[in-house]
């Protein structure tokens, strides 16, 4: 099989290629440029594609034998991921670019030119498992990237490569070592690829500006203070509010609602971030077949949240989820992931949906 093996410069990518190799496909490399300023994308563990990471590609290339290629995304995950990411925070939405850049770059552009040239299938170095073309979570939990590759359809899982999903990352280290590639000790990135200084805030303020906007009382309507921009806050946040200190009663105050239209953002108690009822747009089923019933299912709503049990159903391209229990902090624009109930093979990812609207389930929707 002709395998195109996404190598981004890191251990994992290395590792992948290396085992596609070592299973008897005829592989290829390619490193994706996605910065228009490589020499700009890394500052030690943070960020990527710079030209270090190419050359860190590059060599492990050399040391598996295998043709290896740069190709120039830059413009598309500009337009693709960085853009989108921006105007999800100016919407007062709280987006995931690493779900994005999947969805749009690594398996739909990427993978678009790699089936045009021929090959039959694209692996990559993220953390999950395709066992019958479903996806699961990776052994490793602590890794685990079936989060940010739910948004995959049956389709693209069905030449997608995942090879390390099945071994914890130490021991992918160990396997780097034992295969004398350089890149056995290189830092795991972190944070968002494309803001090495981890300055999220600042970041987006140089691209939407000030937007002058009110912090506002939830309960009582009460004008408390100023903001910049709605891009400053996510639903659930409780520090860098600009306010002098707790409530009147002394509790804790919380971002509860974001209103970019008027720039209002409203605070309150902890319990008003409490939602029984999820809505998400974009249904992606990763069997490839909608659910004609509503089927029992857990929850994720954030890369590395915890699960909570829902009732979900199929409405045309939405998904609309009633928990069992009250969940805190669920945010418009992050994901919402479905996987099995535990006790029916849990780690199985079932669909997700893009999270637009949160209510009680006594409410409208």
């Amino acid at each position: 099989m002709r395998v195109l093996a996404a190598m981004s410069g890191g251990v994992d990518s290395a590792v992948a290629a290396a085992r596609a190799v070592e299973a008897g496909h005829d592989v290829v490399g390619v490193h994706l440029a996605l910065s228009e300023a490589p020499g700009t994308l890394r500052t030690g563990s943070r960020g990527c594609c710079s030209k270090e990471d190419a050359g860190d590609a590059r060599r492990a290339a050399d040391v598996l034998g295998i043709p290896f290629y740069v190709w120039d995304f830059a413009d598309r995950f500009r337009e693709d991921v960085i853009d989108d990411f921006v105007a999800a925070y100016a919407a007062g939405e709280t987006p995931n670019p690493c779900l994005r850049c999947n969805e749009k770059i690594k398996f739909s552009a990427l993978a678009e030119r790699a089936y045009a040239l021929g090959f039959d299938a694209v692996a990559t170095g993220h953390y999950a498992r395709l066992q019958g073309g479903e996806l699961r979570r990776a052994v490793d939990p602590d890794k685990d990237q079936s989060y940010v590759l739910a948004v995959l359809t049956a389709e693209q899982l069905s030449r997608a490569m995942f090879p390390v999903g099945d071994t914890p990352k130490p021991l992918i280290r160990e396997e780097a070592a034992r295969r004398g590639l350089a890149v056995a000790d290189k830092p795991d990135s972190h944070d968002i690829c494309f803001i090495p200084s981890g300055d999220t805030q600042a970041f987006l303020g140089a691209r939407i500006g000030v937007r002058p906007g009110a912090v506002v009382d939830a309960a009582t309507g009460e004008r408390l203070g100023e903001h910049g921009g709605v891009h400053e806050f996510t639903i659930g946040q409780r520090k860098g509010l600009g306010l002098p200190g707790p409530g009147p009663d002394g509790a804790p105050r919380y971002v509860t609602a974001i209103d970019a239209a008027s720039g209002e953002v409203r605070v309150g108690r902890g319990e008003q971030l409490d939602v029984t009822r999820i809505v998400a747009d974009g249904a992606v089923w990763t069997s490839g077949s909608v659910p004609t019933q509503p089927i029992e299912a857990m929850v994720q709503v954030r890369a590395h949240g915890g699960l909570a049990p829902v009732t979900a159903r199929a409405e045309g391209d939405r998904i609309v989820m009633d928990l069992a229990e009250p969940l805190r902090g669920v945010a418009p624009g992050q994901a919402a992931v479905l996987y099995a109930p535990d006790q029916d093979r849990g780690d199985l990812v079932v669909g997700s949906g893009t999270i637009r609207s949160t209510a009680h389930a006594t409410a409208d929707v």
